[in-house]
C-alpha cells in the first residue's frame, strides 16, 4: 500500500492565489457597490438621529378629536333608534356621538357602509359645502379665515404622498402667514394632513430622506417600495462584504509592518479609518440595513395571532339600540355633568354600555344604570376574552402600569394601564386591553417574532431596559448613529478617491492616443 501524498508548495502557491483571488474579488465588489451608495447610505444614518425624535406630519383620530367641539345635551334632538332608522340599519358594527362643523352627529358603520346623522334635524350629512370646509379649517387652528392663502390640492405633493388623494378629492389647503397648513377633504368633511414649519422642518431632516419619501417616487408605491427594499438589501450585502474582509484583514497578532511599526490592519489614511469604523459598528450595520428592509414586507410574515379577531369581536360585538334603551346617548351626557367630546356605544358578550371622551382628553365607562366608572376590572376583561377563547386556554392576567418588551411605546402614546391576558398555548400569545374603552390595543404570538424583534428590535433598538432608563436609549441609538455616520463618511471618501483615480486614468489614456 503506497503512502499517502504530501502536499506539494505548487499546491501550497496554488491554494494561497485562490484565496487572494476571492479576497480581491470580495473588495472589488465592496468598493464599486460602496462607491455607488455611499451617499445614500450617509444619508439614512444621517436622517435616522432626526428619526429619533421626529416623525412624518400626520393627523390622527385623537388629533381630531382633540380639537372637535363639546357636545352640547340640549342640541341632541335624535335618539339612537331614530338615528338608526335615518340611517338604514338594523344594527351597527360602530357608534359615535360626537360632532361635525359644531353640531352634533350620529356615526354609524355596518361593514364597509358609513353613515352620519345630524343629531339635532334627523338629516344624513351628504355632500359638504365650501363654507363648511373654511370653518373646519379656521376651527381647527384657531385662526381667521381672512388671513388664510387657500388653493385646492390637484396633485400629490410633499405632505398627501401617503394618502389616497384620488378617494378624498376636492382637497383644499389653507395656508397662514405663521407656517400653519390645514389640508381638509370636501368628500369626507375631515383634516386629513395638518403641518406646521417645526413638524415640516423635523421631516426634512428625518423621515423624508430616512424613507426617500421624494415625491415624484413616493406617489408611486409600487415603485418607490421596490426601490427601497433594493437598496435595504443592497446595503446588507455592502456591509456584509465589508465586515467579512475586515475581520479577514484584521491581524490578532499585528503581523503588518510599517515603518518599523507592528500593526493590526494594513491600511493607513482614511482607508485605514474606514476599516477600524467597520470592524465597530460593522455588525449593527447589517443588522439595521437588514431590519429597514424587513419594514417593507419585501416577503409575507405571519400576521396578528389566530384568535384576535375573535377577542376584537368579543371585546366590540354588534350593536343594536334595544340595550340602550334604558339609558340614552343624551342622559349619560347630561348624567356625568361634565364637558364631554364624544359618545361612543360598546357591545360586549356579556353587556352594553357606554364609553365617554372628556373634553381633558381622559375618559369614563358609563353603564346603562347611569353610573359611572373608571375601567373595567381585569377580571371581567379576562371573562370577555375567555368568551372568544377557551376559558381553559388562559394563563395569566394581569394589570399592567408600565410597558413590557412586547407592548411598548418610546413616545408613550399607546395607553397605559392595560390589562394582558395570556394563553396557555405552545405560541404564548399575549392580548392588551385597554380597560379605559374595552379596545384590543396589542396582540402578539411567537408566530410573528421576526416582525417583533429582527425589525422593530434590530432597527430601532426598542428594548424595554433601553427605553424604561431614557436617555440610556438616547446614548446607546445615538452613539451608534454618529458611528455609523462616521463609517459611511470615509465611505464617501474613499468613492471620491477612487472616482477621481478612474477618471485621471482615462483622462491620461485619452490623451496618449
Amino acid at each position: 500500500m503506497s503512502a499517502p501524498s504530501r502536499p506539494t508548495a505548487t499546491s501550497h502557491r496554488l491554494s494561497f492565489y485562490s484565496v487572494e483571488v476571492i479576497k480581491r474579488g470580495l473588495v472589488a465588489v465592496h468598493r464599486w457597490l460602496g462607491v455607488a451608495l455611499s451617499l445614500n447610505f450617509l444619508v439614512w444614518f444621517v436622517s435616522g438621529i432626526g428619526m429619533m425624535y421626529w416623525d412624518f406630519p400626520s393627523v390622527s383620530g385623537a388629533d381630531r378629536l382633540g380639537r372637535s367641539s363639546v357636545l352640547d345635551g340640549n342640541a341632541i334632538r335624535v335618539s339612537l333608534p331614530e338615528a338608526f332608522d335615518a340611517a338604514g340599519f338594523q344594527s351597527a358594527d360602530e357608534v359615535r356621538l360626537d360632532t361635525f362643523d359644531g353640531r352634533p352627529v350620529y356615526r354609524l358603520r355596518s361593514g364597509g357602509t358609513a353613515r352620519i346623522v345630524y343629531a339635532d334635524s334627523r338629516e344624513i350629512r351628504n355632500s359638504i359645502s365650501r363654507e363648511q370646509v373654511d370653518r373646519i379649517a379656521s376651527r381647527w387652528v384657531g385662526r381667521s379665515m381672512a388671513t388664510a392663502t387657500v388653493r385646492a390640492v390637484d396633485e400629490v405633493d410633499q405632505w398627501t404622498v401617503q394618502l389616497p388623494l384620488a378617494r378624498l378629492k376636492p382637497v383644499w389647503l389653507y395656508s397662514w402667514s405663521d407656517g400653519e397648513q390645514v389640508y381638509v377633504s370636501q368628500a369626507s368633511g375631515e383634516v386629513v394632513q395638518y403641518t406646521t414649519r417645526a413638524s415640516r422642518m423635523g421631516a426634512y431632516v428625518g423621515a423624508i430622506p430616512h424613507w426617500l419619501y421624494v415625491t415624484p417616487l413616493r406617489k408611486n408605491r409600487s415603485t418607490w417600495s421596490r426601490i427601497v427594499i433594493g437598496l435595504s438589501a443592497l446595503a446588507t450585502v455592502v456591509a456584509v462584504l465589508g465586515l467579512t474582509i475586515g475581520m479577514w484583514t484584521f491581524s490578532p497578532s499585528a503581523r503588518y509592518r510599517r515603518g518599523g511599526i507592528a500593526l493590526r490592519l494594513p491600511y493607513r489614511g482614511w482607508k485605514r479609518w474606514h476599516a477600524v469604523l467597520g470592524l465597530i459598528v460593522g455588525g449593527g450595520a447589517i443588522t439595521w440595513a437588514f431590519s429597514g428592509m424587513l419594514s417593507m414586507d419585501p416577503f409575507p410574515l405571519p400576521g396578528d395571532p389566530p384568535q384576535t379577531e375573535d377577542v376584537e369581536s368579543a371585546l366590540h360585538g354588534t350593536i343594536e339600540t334595544a340595550p340602550f334603551q334604558s339609558l340614552s346617548p343624551q342622559a349619560a351626557l347630561v348624567s356625568l355633568g361634565k364637558k364631554v367630546k364624544q359618545i361612543e356605544c360598546i357591545t360586549t358578550t356579556d353587556q352594553s354600555f357606554y364609553v365617554v371622551t372628556l373634553e381633558s382628553g381622559d375618559s369614563e365607562i358609563v353603564g346603562l344604570s347611569g353610573t359611572p366608572r373608571a375601567t373595567l376590572a381585569a377580571e371581567h376583561v379576562a371573562t370577555l376574552v375567555g368568551a372568544a377563547v377557551k376559558p381553559d386556554d388562559i394563563a395569566d392576567t394581569r394589570w399592567l402600569e408600565q410597558y413590557d418588551r412586547y407592548y411598548l411605546d418610546r413616545h408613550h402614546r399607546r395607553p397605559l394601564p392595560v390589562v394582558l391576558v395570556q394563553l396557555a398555548d405552545r405560541d404564548h400569545t399575549r392580548f392588551y386591553i385597554d380597560p379605559k374603552t374595552a379596545r384590543l390595543v396589542g396582540a402578539y404570538s411567537a408566530r410573528n417574532w421576526v416582525t417583533r424583534w429582527l425589525y422593530h428590535g434590530l432597527h430601532s433598538l426598542d428594548f424595554p431596559w433601553l427605553y424604561r432608563y431614557r436617555p440610556l436609549w438616547d446614548v446607546v441609538v445615538g452613539a451608534f448613529m454618529i458611528g455609523g455616520t462616521a463609517l459611511c463618511f470615509t465611505s464617501l471618501v474613499l468613492a471620491w478617491q477612487v472616482l477621481g483615480r478612474t477618471l485621471s486614468r482615462r483622462l491620461a489614456a485619452d490623451e496618449s492616443q
